[in-house]
């Protein structure tokens, strides 16, 4: 699993981001979701590092990555501190521009980089539509499929002590409950998301990650919208064919109120593409980053 990728370690104001870099040609960075780790590109990764120098990076707080204290506006862990990060991680490995790909929580960091930061040339985000938007058509459905949205939301430490208590159990049944491909993961890397998944540390920080997002998060989105930024650089959007996002929202049209320039392809898989279509994620990805 990403063989001949080298492993890096680099200290960003503080905190040690952990990466994976590997290929030769235009950089690419490559962004995880929750509960996850930079390995859910384990099948994605080694293609495209044919055509490009691909960076496979844990976000603050996931992973391997380090995992700040935070504050009570949940600063630390917005998405505006976390796509900061990553920006001055690629200037680090001397890359001051570069395309960017992120699937659920990453992808909400790249739409963050690519309003906050004039680096990003393409983008790709995977399964997501705006966070503004979710919270905005909240209804039954919503509710119900996301509701690790409000309960990882809430106050210090209610979910950290439910999680904690099983923290093997969570994970496992998060991935089963989003995927719709039987037998889609790799055990090698559901034991490595259970490994750094059952850090206490590692808990507290994904539930803030939530809590920014509830909170600081839309106000930098409200910010934005009422000042007209939208996605500047092309943005690919590609989403599940059989998961709730594409179920439940036209994406493409909703991308194109965020975006100047939208691409736009569901997949036949859940919510974690890289993992449950790989080979379909990959060629798409591959094209429009070619």
């Amino acid at each position: 699993m990403f063989d001949d990728f080298e492993v890096h370690r680099i200290d960003i104001g503080g905190v040690a981001l952990y990466a994976r870099i590997g290929g030769s040609g235009p950089p690419v960075l490559l962004l995880h979701g929750y509960p996850q780790t930079h390995l859910m590109w384990h099948r994605v990764a080694p293609v495209l590092a044919r055509e490009h120098t691909v960076v496979a990076a844990d976000l603050r707080g996931y992973g391997d990555s380090g995992k700040p204290a935070t504050s009570a506006d949940h600063a630390e862990y917005g998405k505006r501190i976390m796509a900061a990060e990553q920006v001055a991680l690629m200037a680090a490995l001397g890359f001051d521009s570069f395309d960017a790909v992120g699937h659920d929580r990453g992808g909400r960091v790249v739409h963050r980089m690519c309003l906050d930061h004039d680096v990003v040339r393409r983008a790709a985000v995977l399964d997501i539509v705006p966070t503004r938007h979710m919270f905005a058509t909240v209804d039954r459905d919503f509710g119900l499929a996301y509701y690790h949205w409000f309960f990882l939301a809430q106050d210090p430490d209610l979910p950290e002590r439910l999680i904690g208590a099983d923290p093997e159990y969570y994970v496992r049944r998060h991935l089963t409950l989003w995927s719709r491909v039987p037998d889609a993961f790799d055990e090698a890397a559901v034991e490595q998301y259970v490994r750094c998944f059952a850090d206490p540390a590692a808990i507290r920080a994904s539930c803030e990650d939530y809590r920014a997002a509830a909170s600081i998060d839309l106000q930098h989105d409200d910010a934005d919208a009422a000042a007209g930024h939208r996605v500047a650089c092309p943005l690919l959007v590609l989403w599940g064919r059989r998961g709730f996002v594409g179920h439940q929202y036209d994406v493409a049209a909703i991308w194109r109120e965020y975006a100047h320039d939208v691409r736009a392809s569901d997949i036949d898989s859940g919510h974690f593409l890289a993992e449950e279509a790989p080979d379909e994620t990959t060629a798409a990805l591959a094209e429009f980053l070619r």
